[in-house]
């Protein structure tokens, strides 16, 4: 499409990716990233890079974690920056994308993959370029402190994998009050705006929690909030199917196996 001014992808490609809901279960992970306790597939963050910019453009995740935003930019021939506040991760995602570079070969050669050590909430402050995309996703509110949770127990049976992401007082996943925890949030995202080119867009991916018998809105509150300073587009829902049911409430109870994710669509307007 010669008036395409979004991305490079063909009208077939760009109507499949308008559809509301995907399922995608990602390839088993890598020895190396299963450390990090919540991780999205490079493979879904690709298709999201390839819709939302164009080839040479410069992709941000402002908690980076192990690097699969990155990673995917890479794939994608895009730029790209991530923050992450945890010194582990941050190597982790470093030697991830050497890896990445060498099994890509040429295809990478120039392309700019730099970890960022450091505080997201102090983004602005950071040697960034103009950002044409943010994608990335926040920790679930305190959940990983969760210790009834079936993931946590298996890896908490592993001393090798973390079962959440750090001691560090300035990290998101340890605060315990959810309105607190929500404008923390709300607050990083905003200080995005400065490094934002216009109408760039923002995908957040975010899910409602469960904690002490009542769902906390964690997506609807986020885009609820966040709308006051950009402009909430869309959402798309990321459906697993490949999960294990489990028997929360069997025989006295509704409580739901929540196996979906928000794909939370912003735009940097003025």
């Amino acid at each position: 499409m010669p008036s395409n001014k979004l991305n490079d992808l063909d009208p077939k490609s760009w109507l499949k990716f308008q559809k509301s809901w995907f399922i995608h279960n990602p390839p088993p992970r890598r020895k190396a990233v299963l450390v990090h306790p919540a991780k999205y597939p490079e493979t879904m963050a690709q298709d999201f890079i390839e819709f939302f910019t164009k080839h040479g453009e410069t992709v941000l995740d402002p908690m980076t974690g192990t690097g699969s935003t990155l990673v995917a930019a890479l794939r994608s021939g895009r730029h790209s920056y991530g923050i992450e506040l945890n010194p582990r991760y941050a190597a982790i995602a470093r030697q991830t994308i050497l890896a990445e570079r060498s099994a890509l070969g040429a295809s990478a050669k120039g392309l700019t993959a730099e970890v960022i050590e450091g505080d997201a909430a102090r983004a602005p402050e950071y040697p960034l370029p103009e950002i044409s995309y943010v994608l990335t996703s926040p920790p679930y509110w305190d959940m990983l402190h969760a210790r009834g949770a079936q993931t946590q127990k298996r890896r908490r049976a592993s001393n090798a994998l973390d079962v959440h992401y750090s001691e560090d007082p300035n990290d998101l996943g340890n605060i315990r009050e959810y309105d607190l925890f929500l404008a923390r949030l709300v607050e990083i995202y905003e200080r995005l705006k400065p490094v934002l080119r216009r109408c760039a867009y923002l995908t957040v991916i975010v899910k409602n929690v469960k904690k002490g018998g009542r769902i906390y809105p964690l997506a609807w509150d986020l885009a609820h909030e966040l709308a006051k300073t950009f402009a909430l587009k869309d959402e798309k829902l990321w459906l697993q199917d490949n999960q294990r049911l489990a028997p929360y409430g069997l025989g006295s109870a509704w409580v739901s196996n929540t196996f979906h994710h928000y794909c939370l669509q912003f735009r940097n307007e003025q």
